[in-house]
């Protein structure tokens, strides 16, 4: 009989291309990858790895087993939908994945909310970027994920994924106190094509979209720093090093010397859930939905019309 938390292992390494990575999916040390992987050796009396380098690679017979291993598992989680959905309640692990502003300006409520309207049910929060959380989802790794995409740049999403819209969170531009335009009730992006920009980091899904959104205004981008999380970029823009795009979800107090007006155009991300099509069944995931569009529609009705504090 094959052990299910071996196959588990087994398919965590070939998903994941190492031992010391599939330890870091799995939350465990690579020597308990390496326990399971002997015995799993044992059980079916054939090597499933080799030696590669440094690193190992999976056998033919690992690779097939993996391949088996990678549809037993998706049979586990079919059955574990149906159980729970036949006994119709929210009970368990679940783990939900969300963007930096999303996970700081709309999961504390949701996760509260959650908790109480659900309490057998055991909700963990993971801080990741989409390009990390949507591939988490496929894997299993990740139960759900909160991700976005823009107006005039979609998200890919791989099938075998649902996707719910939970909101549009519109977006402004943060500027200096000092700039020309701080002032002004609204601005058009076409106005700060002088202007230096703080952007998120190269190679990032929203990077990109600002590139592609300023070439689209006539404007070609100066980008003079880049950082990750808002609270840097408003930081940069107080000391006068440049202007951004500020979306309001998670924005939270504006720093003195900072003003954020809206854009007559209005800039919006569309942000949604995304979970594995065979796992819709779970009232768990179901449950999450409801919550989250219960909270986003909350925070929507409180940001309608609203720049922020400026």
């Amino acid at each position: 009989m094959l052990n299910l938390d071996r196959l588990r292992t087994l398919y965590a390494v070939a998903r994941h291309g190492s031992v010391s990575a599939a330890a870091d999916g799995l939350h465990v040390t690579t020597s308990a990858v390496s326990q399971q992987l002997a015995k799993l050796e044992r059980e079916t009396g054939q090597q499933l790895l080799a030696k590669n380098g440094r690193g190992v690679r999976l056998t033919d017979a690992g690779r097939l087993l993996a391949d088996h291993a990678s549809r037993i598992l998706s049979q586990v989680e079919l059955a574990q939908a149906d159980l729970e959905a036949q006994r119709g309640q929210a009970v368990g692990e679940l783990v939900l994945g969300a963007f930096p502003t999303a996970a700081r300006g709309l999961f504390p409520t949701a996760l509260a909310r959650l908790r109480e309207e659900h309490p057998q049910l055991r909700a963990h929060l993971r801080e990741m970027e989409p390009d990390e959380s949507i591939p988490a989802v496929v894997r299993g790794d990740v139960d759900l994920a909160v991700v976005l995409d823009w107006y005039n740049k979609p998200l890919p999403v791989p099938d075998g994924l649902v996707k719910a819209p939970l909101l549009d969170d519109v977006a402004d531009v943060a500027m200096p106190a000092s700039h020309p335009l701080a002032d002004r009730s609204v601005v058009d992006l076409e106005e700060f094509a002088g202007d230096e920009w703080v952007s998120w980091p190269k190679g990032e899904f929203c990077h990109d979209w600002l590139m592609l959104t300023l070439r689209g205004a006539g404007i070609e981008p100066r980008i003079c720093h880049m950082a990750e999380e808002h609270h840097t970029q408003l930081a940069l823009i107080a000391a006068g090093l440049g202007v951004a795009v500020a979306p309001r979800l998670g924005r939270g107090p504006i720093p003195s010397g900072v003003r954020v007006v809206p854009v007559r155009h209005t800039m919006r991300r569309h942000i949604y859930a995304a979970w594995r099509a065979d796992a819709d069944r779970r009232p768990s995931i179901r449950a999450a939905v409801e919550v989250l569009r219960a909270t986003a529609v909350e925070l929507g009705a409180a940001e309608e019309g609203e720049p922020g504090p400026s």
